[in-house]
């Protein structure tokens, strides 16, 4: 199964915080409790932090097989 299947998750890079799922929103709340001055500006980050939320999501579905539940990937 290609990872392409599952191309219902934002790789535009938007720093529009609507369009963030609960994966996005979860990595900007770790950033902000753990990552001192660099984790304050999520907007600064979006564009490294999708790199990191697309990746996750593409281990998922190659592991699994299936592809991310909707609820946490827009």
């Amino acid at each position: 199964m290609s990872s392409s299947s599952g191309a219902t998750h934002n790789t535009t890079g938007n720093t529009n915080a609507g369009n963030e799922d609960y994966l996005d929103r979860g990595l900007d709340s770790v950033e902000k409790k753990f990552g001192g001055s660099m984790g304050q500006d999520a907007n600064k980050n979006r564009g490294i932090n999708e790199k990191i939320t697309d990746g996750a999501r593409d281990m998922f579905e190659k592991t699994t097989g299936k592809n991310v539940p909707t609820k946490f990937s827009n």
